[in-house]
């Protein structure tokens, strides 16, 4: 199986990079530096770089981009980009996503990031990667969005457990809602070599 990964180099990126390598996925970089692509196959590009030639080979694209502070606005141009270069080809689409936008509970009126005392901080970013999710789910294109449990935990170990479950946020016995970069990034590759979530979003958490 062909994949390529955006972002690469990123915090997550190169987790799912070390991951998809490690079940025998033949894995493509895309940087904007060659310098700092952690596989031998690479392009070099950004998101708004990419055509539809550069990605019509591959069996499934990673979304793996992280946009923060005054960029969290270009989650939804780039999703955007991306749905037009997808069109028409076989090419499945794995985004990288958040909590902020997964529901609270079953009856999906209210999301994470609209009950009160949510951090305004990151409530942009939520809001942003939440549109995104919305234009996938009207595009016609393969997706797949997983996001992860509340607790994002870049430094936390690789335990090789995780949960899948669907639209709301869940949590554990002791009530909490975490998950590791490592963790995450196994579930994602679970996921592209399983397919068993085309055209859904899914959570995963400990």
């Amino acid at each position: 199986m062909k994949v390529a990964v955006i972002g690469a180099n990123g915090k997550e990126g190169s987790l799912i990079v070390k991951e998809a390598l490690s079940k025998g996925l033949d894995v493509t970089s895309i940087v904007r530096d060659a310098k700092k692509s952690p596989t031998d196959k690479y392009l070099v590009r950004d998101v708004y770089s990419l055509e539809a030639e550069d990605i019509k080979d591959f069996d499934v694209l990673v979304d793996a981009l992280g946009f923060f502070g005054p960029k969290v606005t270009e989650y939804v141009p780039a999703t955007k980009h991306l749905i037009e270069i997808l069109n028409g080809t076989n090419t499945r689409l794995m985004v990288v996503g958040g909590a902020g936008s997964l529901y609270v509970d079953k009856t999906h009126t209210t999301k994470v990031y609209q009950q009160a005392g949510f951090p305004d901080a990151v409530k942009p970013l939520s809001e942003e990667m939440g549109k995104s999710l919305d234009i996938l789910r009207d595009s016609t294109i393969n997706w797949t969005f997983i996001s992860p449990a509340a607790t994002f935990d870049a430094k936390g170990e690789k335990t090789g457990k995780y949960v899948l479950a669907g639209e709301e946020l869940t949590v554990d016995k002791d009530g909490k809602s975490e998950i590791s970069y490592a963790d995450f990034a196994l579930a994602m590759v679970d996921e592209i070599i399983n397919a068993k979530h085309q055209k859904e979003r899914i959570s995963v958490r400990w």
